[in-house]
């Protein structure tokens, strides 16, 4: 399976998606103008992903802001994994955070309480 990554502009995370690096990481800013064009190929791979997933996966958000778009898409992300998940693949969120950024925190324990995913809350 061909690895994602996208490189990480002003407006947009960098996104990598490497199912033989075991390697899956969301960081940055996300505010594309048009967010699902830019999220849709994240949507391919994890649904591609979901066919042969690796035994134990650790998805981690280093993310710094995000606009209201891109919160909706995240979720819609996180509901994803979700699936996999529910159908016993081993799925864990890793969520970072700022020690001052309560936004980002919340943002992330909002999250959890929405998707059966188990989190980790990690303060950088």
């Amino acid at each position: 399976m061909e690895p994602l990554i996208i490189s990480k502009t002003d407006d947009t995370p960098a996104i990598t998606l490497d199912k033989a690096a075991g390697k899956f990481e969301f960081s940055g800013k996300s505010l594309p103008e048009d967010v699902s064009t830019f999220y849709a190929p994240v949507f391919a791979w994890i649904s591609a992903y979901g066919e042969d997933a690796n035994p134990e996966s650790t998805f981690v958000f280093k993310m710094t802001y995000f606009n209201t778009a891109s919160s909706k898409i995240i979720l819609d992300v996180l509901m994803r994994l979700e699936e996999l998940h529910e159908d016993g693949k081993n799925i864990t969120v890793e969520w970072h955070y700022e020690e001052d950024d309560e936004d980002m925190q919340e943002a992330g324990e909002e999250y959890s309480e929405i998707v059966e995913v188990p989190f980790k809350f990690i303060e950088d």
